[in-house]
């Protein structure tokens, strides 16, 4: 039963009905329960919900990605049956998914005109397809070659009209995240979409990507095109959407319009209870050095300077905060001190021990535990199952290694240790035996999470360590590292979220141009300050440093 609803309007034409959904898993999981949902022409529709509550199953249905158990799919109010995400591309439904689609080696127009390869884009011609439709793509196959010049233009064009910028030359590899995200844009809008499903696409942008994204998404409203926007976090809605509708466990609580709604209530509906969204941190006294960084030089992949002498230290006790914006050598310097990348000058110590160079197992072997910023490149192996996922780092150790010379796995006591992670961190999972990749982003983060926090450290250092989590798993983490760090624990958190920061560290230390350019106490400084120093900008006052 819905916990709050709005009647819909009829007089209203709506560009999307999906009547009765249901969507079951193998391995029994209800993705979806009778989901009934309709999305108006032209509004920015929110699709909100914890990580595993079906949201991105539901549009992946929708945009033809998956096949529906049970229910109607009614878009532009025709009843439709999709097989294939080119079904949906035809009727106008573009998905902007959170885990990019695009081919790194290739430049911005081939990942653009990739499936439309066979189309002669002309310039002359009534539309951007050249003025034949997508479904003419099969028939054309062999016959038209591909005009990238002319692709390039219009990509080009279709930039302009949407406030973004992009180089269709550029390799997709050489462009930043939020650039990506831009491309996989421009995809849809090539082919036409009108009515456009974004999966979680703040999740991984920097919060000027975001703002920049903000002003893109109004231009599609003022152009009467229809968003559907899925989402785990509150502040997007409330400043973008028209009406919210939210799932739990696979079900529609309610939708409600967004000037009748609260975050506090969102929150509730989200996660069936209240949310604090303070963080409750009570005087510490800081204990002795765990970790020491000494005019710490990282160089990164392009061969620059990126970590340019910084140093600094964290206590026993005590949550150092790294602020600034992604970019500023943040990565290069997580990665310098736990062993990813070596330094070319510095030292890092760690409860005394010289760490300098060392490889990640000597690092992890010292008591350091990792959260890194990207769970997909170094936090988790897609392939395997969530078990080995959760005791990966420890695998070699006992009780998970057993035997002669400890050669054997002991996979009765991991698959133990698996379950109890599963059920202590509400990782959604019908079987710690699934594949890591078939998991949501949110629950993948939480596997990497479980796994760094079972290793019990003496220092964790946290890298984006609430990315793509929903309401409900950010407030269990937080409380978890304030947990561990009124443990007597040393952690260092480096977030793009600036109230993280403000609300967990015990001091902050603001990154720019690759170094530290002021150490704060969260009580002498303000919001406003902080982000004048991550812009580069000079404050008076001088640092805290201990």
């Amino acid at each position: 039963m819905a916990e709050s609803s709005v009647s819909l309007d009829t007089t209203s034409r709506n560009a999307v009905e999906l009547i009765g959904i249901c969507k079951t898993f193998p391995g029994g999981v209800h993705a979806n329960k009778n989901i009934t949902l309709r999305i108006r022409e032209g509004e920015v529709h929110g699709l909100l919900g914890e990580n595993g509550a079906g949201k991105t199953t539901l549009m992946n249905i929708l945009y033809g990605l998956l096949t529906k158990d049970a229910g109607r799919i009614i878009i532009k109010g025709e009843e439709v049956e999709l097989q294939s995400p080119q079904d949906a591309i035809v009727r106008g439904v573009g998905m902007v998914h959170q885990h990019f689609k695009l081919i790194p080696p290739l430049t911005v127009a081939e990942n653009v005109v990739l499936g439309l390869e066979p189309i002669l884009v002309s310039t002359k011609m009534e539309s951007h397809l050249g003025g034949w439709s997508v479904k003419s793509v099969g028939v054309l196959s062999q016959i038209l070659p591909v005009d990238l010049s002319a692709a390039e233009k219009r990509i080009v064009a279709i930039a302009e009209e949407n406030g973004m910028n992009i180089d269709p030359k550029s390799k997709v590899m050489d462009l930043s995240v939020g650039q990506q995200q831009r491309v996989e844009v421009i995809k849809t809008l090539y082919r036409a979409a009108d009515i456009l499903i974004l999966d979680e696409p703040t999740s991984v942008l920097t919060p000027q990507e975001v703002d920049e994204l903000f002003v893109t998404l109004s231009k599609f409203k003022e152009q009467g095109k229809t968003i559907v926007l899925i989402t785990h976090k509150l502040r997007e809605p409330m400043i973008l959407c028209d009406r919210i509708s939210v799932l739990r466990d696979g079900e529609l609580v309610g939708t409600v319009n967004r000037e009748d709604t609260s975050p506090e209530q969102l929150a509730r509906m989200m996660v069936g209870r209240s949310v604090s969204f303070t963080v409750e941190k009570p005087p510490k006294e800081p204990g002795s050095k765990v970790l020491s960084v000494t005019d710490l030089v990282v160089y990164n992949a392009q061969g620059l300077v990126a970590v340019k002498g910084v140093s600094f230290d964290v206590h026993e006790g005590e949550i150092l905060g790294i602020a600034g914006v992604e970019g500023n050598g943040q990565t290069e310097l997580v990665e310098g001190i736990v062993g990813l990348r070596k330094p070319k000058n510095g030292q890092v110590l760690v409860n005394g021990k010289d760490l300098t160079g060392k490889s990640p197992r000597k690092v992890r072997n010292a008591g350091v535990s990792h959260i890194p910023e990207d769970r997909h490149k170094k936090g988790l192996v897609l392939p395997f199952t969530i078990q080995e996922n959760l005791v990966l780092g420890r695998h070699a150790d006992v009780p998970f290694a057993t035997g002669p010379r400890r050669m054997l796995l002991n996979l009765q006591e991991s698959r133990r240790v698996s379950k109890d992670l599963v059920q202590t961190y509400s990782i959604k999972v019908s079987d710690v035996s699934s594949s890591a990749q078939t998991l949501s982003g949110g629950n993948q983060q939480k596997v990497v999470v479980a796994r760094e926090l079972a290793a019990q450290p003496k220092l964790l250092i946290a890298a984006q360590p609430t990315r793509g989590l929903d309401v409900g798993a950010t407030e269990f983490i937080h409380q978890v590292l304030v947990g561990m760090r009124n443990a007597g624990l040393g952690v260092l958190l480096v977030s793009a979220e600036l109230d993280e920061i403000v609300n967990l560290s015990d001091r902050i230390a603001v990154m720019f141009g690759g170094k530290i350019v002021a150490i704060r106490k969260p009580s002498d400084t303000t919001v406003e300050e902080l982000g004048l120093l991550m812009a580069g900008h000079e404050v008076a006052g001088g640092s805290d440093e201990r």
